[in-house]
């Protein structure tokens, strides 16, 4: 009697899980599906039903937000800034993470308190004091060189990024490398390959998972920021992340009545995340199992 009841408790939790993800899932592919098909709709069509299914596919909503209301040069502004941002963090990251998990040294608990201490920083509470900081950095290049160094350019943005995303982007690294055996370096030191060859060729190869893993996170992080953004760039009109064009662009449709174009810009924002998303899922899944949450 006792094992029919624990099979049905257990049967009546796995449905409930069931139901709970299945509304989770029906929560978030709802929105996303509306805003698909919201952004082929022409501005008559969003004073009926809202519901309704577009009468036809109108893709002029997608050239007018990418040339009109210049999505298309906002995108490749942050498609640098994402690209050199985590280009410096892996170039930083990588070696830094590797020396903290499997060498020691002094001040080597010091600096892995200093980056365990950074995650628990929310970056939008040091905004303020970052831009301070470059702004009086400014204020001497101008004295020095004649010209604007520190705001309101795309690769100082990236450089702010990347250093915000270190202490994460080592945790989760750090976790990794330190389950990897020794053996496979002591290998390599036999066959008469440096520190720095095996940490290239033999390490960093094996740690793809977590690699992709930190790709896919920063990647999302970087290329929705928006507080950061705003803050450093705030003077340069052409210069805007695209995030920050997009507020400007809702702004702008909604008082024009132009929701087509709206929910075309918001397309282009989430296509990219999407597609990425969509090709390294099993990677991020397994990055994930033998990453930092093992650490």
């Amino acid at each position: 009697m006792k094992k029919k009841e624990t099979i049905s408790a257990e049967r009546l939790y796995k449905i409930f899980i069931y139901v709970v993800l299945l509304t989770l899932a029906v929560v978030i592919i709802v929105p996303v599906a509306w805003v698909f098909m919201a952004s082929v709709k022409q501005n008559s069509e969003f004073y009926g039903n809202p519901w309704a299914l577009p009468a036809g596919l109108y893709w002029q909503n997608f050239v007018d937000a990418w040339n009109t209301a210049k999505m298309g040069e906002y995108m490749l502004n942050s498609v640098y800034v994402t690209a050199l941002g985590l280009l410096i963090l892996l170039l930083v990251a990588l070696p830094a993470a590797y020396c903290l998990a499997r060498f020691e040294f002094r001040g080597r608990k010091f600096l892995n308190t200093c980056f365990m201490a950074g995650l628990f920083i929310n970056v939008n509470y040091i905004v303020v004091p970052i831009f301070l900081m470059l702004r009086d950095g400014d204020l001497w290049a101008k004295k020095v060189f004649g010209a604007s160094v520190f705001l309101n350019n795309l690769s100082m943005l990236a450089v702010v990024y990347a250093a915000t995303a270190l202490p994460f982007t080592i945790y989760l690294l750090s976790g990794y490398f330190v389950t990897v055996p020794h053996d496979y370096e002591e290998a390599a030191y036999i066959d008469g390959a440096g520190y720095g060859k095996t940490m290239w060729k033999i390490i960093f190869p094996m740690a793809k998972p977590s690699i992709i893993t930190v790709i896919l996170f920063n990647f999302l992080s970087f290329w929705n920021e928006y507080i950061i953004s705003m803050t450093l760039m705030s003077s340069a009109t052409g210069s805007r992340t695209l995030p920050v064009g997009l507020l400007n662009l809702m702004q702008a449709q909604q008082s024009a009545a132009q929701y087509g174009i709206m929910y075309a810009g918001l397309v282009l924002v989430m296509l990219p995340t999407l597609i990425l998303y969509i090709c390294v899922q099993s990677k991020l899944t397994q990055g994930m199992a033998v990453g930092g949450l093992k650490g």
